[in-house]
């Protein structure tokens, strides 16, 4: 089984000392969002990988070296200041931070997500260009991986239309992209690519992949790997840990949070103590253990 440590909301930054007791007790006990009587029981021992995806790995870097599972590490790293990322720490903590996980998990297991990219009248091309060289610049030596996306209509995006004034991309837009950055780079030594677009630019040198390819898993794991049928991408199978609603850093774009309210009920009902990220157990919970 491989572990998501989360697509639904950032354990890492919020919540790492519940992922770390989790851990040190053996098992995690996840709430079906669609049958929310019914909860999946996951044991460590079934863990075969574990990807963590966050907005700040600092947290999270000292433990690191206790896990004793395979680790891939998505660190997302934006070029956007607090009017659209009003809670994410300083950017330069954050580069500090994913050099650091280099050092302790490999420079092959760690990838950058540039994720995702809108265009606006202060978000502009020339902007992303300058910021994604800046990056690369940075991370040369640290990081082989870069994941890039493009800003979906989700929910939450179109409710915060007037505060991110985003506009759609042309195709020129995708080639200056895809040419500058996979150009940049190339001369940092890493390579490019998008997961789950409908563009994914291979034709301006980025590299065609997943998020976590099925060969990788196997390569990782020694275990073979469905593809995941959450998403219609070519990603092997993963299991998420998290909760939608329950990321306190309150990005406008965020795909996972859609009720700010809701958000702070649940941060309000997070208990470090648990085995469920929100909430308690119920006595009229059904538990079934889930191997892989």
């Amino acid at each position: 089984m491989i572990l998501n440590v989360s697509g639904r909301t950032d354990v890492v930054a919020f919540y790492e000392k519940w992922f770390e007791k989790r851990y040190r007790e053996g098992f995690v006990d996840v709430r079906n969002p669609f049958n929310t009587k019914l909860v999946s029981r996951i044991y460590f021992d079934d863990v075969d990988l574990i990807l963590f995806c966050t907005k700040n790995p600092l947290p999270i870097i000292d433990f690191l070296p206790s896990i004793d599972k395979p680790i891939i590490f998505h660190v997302t790293l934006t070029p956007y200041q607090k009017d659209l990322e009003p809670y994410v720490i300083d950017k330069r903590k954050i580069i500090e931070g994913i050099k650091k996980i280099s050092e302790i998990i490999g420079i092959d297991n760690v990838y950058v997500r540039y994720d995702p990219i809108l265009l606006n009248d202060k978000y502009d091309i020339a902007y992303h260009k300058k910021m994604f060289e800046r990056m690369c610049i940075s991370l040369n030596g640290y990081v082989k991986n870069i994941i890039v996306s493009f800003v979906d209509e989700y929910k939450n995006v179109r409710k915060n239309r007037e505060v991110l004034k985003y506009r759609p991309f042309s195709e020129s837009d995708y080639k200056e992209i895809g040419t500058f950055f996979a150009t940049v780079a190339s001369q940092n030594k890493m390579t490019v690519q998008t997961c789950f677009e409908e563009r994914n630019l291979v034709e301006y040198g980025f590299k065609k992949g997943e998020c976590i390819s099925r060969e990788l898993a196997y390569k990782m794991t020694g275990k073979t790997y469905k593809k995941w049928k959450a998403r219609n991408c070519s990603c092997a199978e993963m299991v998420d840990i998290g909760v939608y609603n329950s990321c306190r850093h309150f990005c406008k774009y965020c795909y996972a949070n859609y009720d700010e309210v809701q958000v702070e009920r649940n941060s309000v009902r997070h208990d470090v103590n648990s085995s469920l990220l929100v909430g308690n157990l119920a006595i009229d919970d059904v538990i079934k253990v889930r191997r892989k």
